[in-house]
């Protein structure tokens, strides 16, 4: 039994730098397609990022904190479960706006980042720049958008954190 106990014990930093890893994955795969590919995030996009973006160094504290005191490497555990809950509850809201099963929200759509400083233009750049509605996929994969891509993610994610949290 005590070699049971050593091996969770080890493997908890890994599993948290696995989440650490898997959460930056997924907000880094989001902010490529913003930032290269040019696809303009809505508001919701922007919301499900939260939880990858206070993630992320919550799973690094996690295991960083795994081999001194098990009761708060679980407590981050834990909590990085139910921020992965709170992003798939958002990713599946999302989803199912894009395809229409149900209204969203009527102030959606994004901040926009290009709109320049310089007043004379200013006006033209807010009327060129329209930003993206939440209940239009900018791009599918395999049938699936971003939004929808990310339910499966937050969910791995979550039980993975979840189970490290519990285990015996």
């Amino acid at each position: 039994m005590a070699s049971r106990a050593a091996f969770l014990d080890k493997s908890t930093p890994r599993t948290a730098l696995l989440l650490a890893l898997g959460m930056a994955g997924v907000v880094g795969t989001a902010l490529l397609f913003q930032h290269v590919g040019g696809y303009m995030p809505c508001k919701l996009c922007l919301e499900q990022r939260t939880p990858y973006y206070l993630g992320v160094p919550l799973m690094l504290l996690a295991a960083l904190t795994a081999g001194r005191n098990r009761t708060i490497s679980r407590a981050m555990l834990t909590a990085g479960g139910l921020l992965m809950f709170y992003g798939l509850s958002i990713a599946a809201y999302h989803a199912g706006i894009e395809w229409a099963w149900w209204p969203g929200p009527t102030d959606c759509s994004a901040v926009s980042t290009n709109v320049t400083n310089d007043a004379k233009t200013l006006l033209d750049d807010l009327n060129a720049i329209r930003p993206p509605s939440c209940d239009k996929a900018a791009l599918r994969i395999l049938g699936l958008s971003m939004a929808g891509w990310n339910v499966p993610a937050s969910l791995t994610l979550m039980l993975v954190a979840f189970r490290a949290a519990w285990k015996a």
